[in-house]
Order: C-alpha cells, then structure tokens, then sequence
C-alpha cells in the first residue's frame, strides 16, 4: 500500500522533490491551477478564509497582502506546516498541523474556504463537504482543485522516463483507492469521476457555481512547448460553490 496524502511530504526526499518541482519554470501548479483558482475566487478583500491542505501557505500571506480578514491553514503534514509557518511569519496568518478529515470545523466562521489538490485524498469527501458547508458563513464560499479524473483513473502507459507523453484512461468509472508511483514513492489517492465531484458538492447543500479544466492561458507560460504540451490533456479539475442563505 502507498502512503496517505496526509503524510507523503513527511519523507524528507519527496519533500525536497517536491520543492524542486515548484520551483521550476512553467509548473503546472503556477501556469494551470493558480490562474483559475484566483479567479474563481474574485475579490479576496474582507473575507475570512480556511485553507485546507495549505501546503506553504503562500496563497495565504498574498490574501492577507490583498486585504484579507483572517487566514489559517491546515495541513496534515509537519514538514508543509514549518514551511507555512515560515511563509506566514510576520503576518496574521496562522497554520495548524492536522488531518482535514479529523479537524473539528466551528460553525459559520469562514467566508471562504479553499482546497487546492488536496480533496483527491480523501476518501470520504461527502463527509467533508458537510463539515465545510457547516463552517462557512451563509453565502459563503467553496472552492476546489483536484487532479483532473482523466489523470487518477490509472497511471499506466507512463514510463516516467521524461517529460510524460502518453496518458491512459481507463477504469474511469470505477471509483476509489488508486496507489501511484509519484515524486519517488507510493501514494494513496482517491479517484472520482467528474460527475462524483460535482454530485457530492450539491447533494452535501452546496449551489454549484462554477465547473472548470485547467485549459492553458498563454499568458501564463513562458515557453511555448511547455504550453503546446499542455493543451493535450485536462491536470485540473476545478469547481466552485456557495453556501445558500
């Protein structure tokens, strides 16, 4: 069996893999999810946010940069919590170290609450759909990234040698547990189809808003191969709602 989402970045050697990747020009986590996660978002200024699977936090310190009321994080790994906690220094912000499954979610406390690739390893996401409605305030806000189904159906067909080149979907409507070679270890992660993800946001209370891909921008890139490549298959799968009055 692989290693729960919650922990993997605790192996100091996917940590600091992990760290490379983020760093390296046209990552997929800059040029594709960031974008539309902001702008789903709209106007950060006087909102409240709980950030689920902050990993750094960086996302945090520019919302309280750009006005912001409060912002806490919370992630279930110790070596993404120090590093938050170090991205946060100087600010409001705040970082906590636990599970988002277990946390215990104090009602109508947030305006916003934000879930960047993290939701794809959980295995009881309705659950945690309920927790988040609850905690918002009316009219509160959801919104989420998670690795796009076309992606965590399987894995087979990549050779991991080099940039990926081939993709493989099957078994996509066979939802559950996936085990997945990535950054150097096993993971455990939870595949849904498009439908799932959408279904389980409505039928937990949630109007569903927004529904997007990570469909690439230009703009956002630097090479024009990276960005080419990038129009051949959806990473991402966004969506959005809002907690009714």
């Amino acid at each position: 069996m692989g290693t729960a989402g919650s922990t993997f970045y605790d192996q100091d050697t996917i940590f600091a893999t992990y760290q490379q990747g983020r760093q390296r020009r046209d990552n997929p986590n800059d040029t594709l999810e960031k974008p539309v996660i902001l702008e789903l978002i709209g106007d950060i200024a006087g909102k409240s946010v709980l950030d689920l699977g902050c990993g750094d936090a960086a996302i945090g310190r520019e919302f309280l940069q750009g006005g912001a009321t409060a912002y806490l994080g919370i992630d279930g790994s110790a070596n993404m919590v120090a590093l938050a906690t170090q991205t946060l220094a100087g600010t409001s912000g705040r970082v906590v170290q636990h599970s988002i499954e277990d946390w215990q979610y104090p009602e109508t406390t947030f305006d916003l609450v934000l879930a960047r690739l993290a939701l794809h390893y959980i295995a009881d996401l309705p659950t945690l759909c309920t927790k988040i409605r609850q905690t918002l305030q009316p009219g509160g806000k959801f919104v989420f990234s998670v690795e796009h189904p076309v992606i965590t159906s399987t894995d087979r067909g990549w050779t991991k040698e080099g940039p990926r080149q081939d993709w493989l979907v099957d078994n996509y409507f066979d939802s559950g547990l996936r085990v997945t070679e990535w950054m150097g270890g096993q993971i455990e992660k939870y595949h849904r189809t498009v439908e799932d993800y959408f279904n389980d946001l409505q039928r937990t209370g949630f109007i569903v808003e927004h529904l997007r891909e990570s469909s690439p921008q230009r703009q956002h890139f630097q090479d024009e191969q990276t960005y080419l490549r990038r129009k051949r298959i959806p990473l991402f799968l966004f969506l959005a709602g809002q907690k009714s009055v």
